[in-house]
């Protein structure tokens, strides 16, 4: 072989080899609940991420790239979440996490981010501390938390129940509490009257056992925060202990959701909740992916459906702003990012990570969800709480 032939042979290698780079995919790492009591959750979230990874691929991908997502069970606990996040980053080298569930799992993971120099983004946590006390400059909240859904049930609650006396009942972590701490602050400034409230391991069989303290705290609303199958376990007790009757619930936008909704049955009949995505939005873009939703999936997506669905896009959009994938330069790029999504546009605010957008009130009447009052994103937001960054 000549001089000439060799050079040539290895530029084309060469060549060969960089056009397979500028190829390989975009890795998306997702760290969710695929089994236990936070399945149901779990599912929605890798609805939404396939539809939207699905359309951006058939559209050309990111930057001319492929997006991939890889799945790992985080089974809604935070010690097998700092586990699975750990393999994602260092061995499959993705280039972005999101689909934790557990407000607890969402925290830990941020710290494994901020070790491995990566960003995460949750599309489901609710506890304020994330995107407050307990921020973190590599981790991005794209859903409503927990002060945001209260602002606009709350509205609702001076409406429909002004001068309420309010009982709590929430899962024992600190989703749960954070979830209780944020609508007891926001149904107090409209004239509510708290009566007690009682925090349930995750996962509790039997709630059975709380119900005493219920009934002696006379209440006109209950208000929760367990999801997944604890609500179908908590509503379908309190209906057979005869606890519905008189009582009007009320909750965290993720205790009855289209997930579990047909498995509670009438006992969740008039729940009522503050939520950042509602299937009823009237808009040509919600209807669409409504549509899209249902076709793949066989039901209708819920917030947590929406919301990672949107997540593509808002990564789809810092990635081709920013230029790259670099942690840093596409932090720089979601900070202020605006863009669009199935319930509208969405801010994510430059100070805490959080997003802004806006809230709706929405309460079961015939086994559907059915819109009945609305706050701008703005009004719900309240202020920048985030002392790190």
């Amino acid at each position: 072989m000549t001089y000439k032939t060799t050079m040539l042979a290895a530029l084309l290698a060469a060549t060969t080899l960089s056009g397979a780079q500028a190829a390989d995919p975009i890795k998306i790492g997702v760290v969710t609940p695929l089994s236990g009591t936070y399945a149901g959750i779990g599912q929605q979230v890798r609805w939404g991420l396939d539809l939207a990874t699905k359309e951006v691929n058939a559209a050309g991908g990111i930057m001319g790239r492929q997006v991939e997502l890889i799945y790992e069970d985080e089974e809604a606990n935070p010690a097998v979440a700092v586990q699975k996040a750990d393999k994602l980053f260092q061995v499959n080298k993705v280039d972005f996490l999101t689909g934790t569930v557990n407000s607890g799992s969402t925290l830990a993971v941020g710290q494994v981010a901020e070790r491995a120099g990566k960003l995460i983004a949750t599309t489901v946590s609710f506890a304020d501390s994330i995107t407050t006390d307990k921020c973190s400059p590599n981790v991005f909240r794209v859903n409503a938390r927990a002060g945001q859904q209260s602002s606009a049930l709350a509205v609702w609650l001076s409406k429909d129940k002004p001068k309420a006396n309010v009982f709590y009942l929430g899962p024992d972590y600190e989703m749960g509490r954070s979830t209780v701490a944020a609508f007891k602050s926001a149904a107090e400034k409209v004239g509510a009257t708290s009566t007690g409230e009682v925090f349930a391991p995750l996962d509790s069989k039997d709630y059975t056992q709380y119900f005493g303290q219920l009934r002696s705290a006379r209440p006109q609303v209950l208000y929760t925060s367990v999801a997944g199958n604890d609500t179908v376990r908590l509503l379908t007790q309190m209906q057979e202990f005869g606890l519905l009757g008189n009582l009007t619930v009320v909750g965290a936008s993720g205790t009855v959701t289209a997930q579990n909704l047909p498995a509670i049955g009438k006992a969740a009949e008039g729940f009522v909740t503050g939520v950042g995505y509602s299937a009823q939005i009237d808009t040509p873009e919600n209807k669409k992916f409504v549509a899209a939703f249902q076709a793949a999936n066989k039901i209708e997506p819920d917030l947590y459906g929406a919301d990672s669905y949107g997540l593509i896009y808002a990564y789809k959009a810092a990635v081709e702003k920013a230029g790259a994938t670099d942690t840093d330069k596409v932090r720089k790029a979601l900070e202020g990012l605006k863009w669009q999504t199935p319930q509208g546009e969405k801010t994510l605010r430059a100070g805490d990570h959080q997003a802004i957008q806006t809230m709706y009130v929405v309460r079961v009447s015939g086994g559907k969800f059915m819109t009945v009052g609305q706050v701008s994103g703005d009004d719900a937001i309240g202020p920048d709480a985030c002392p790190r960054f």
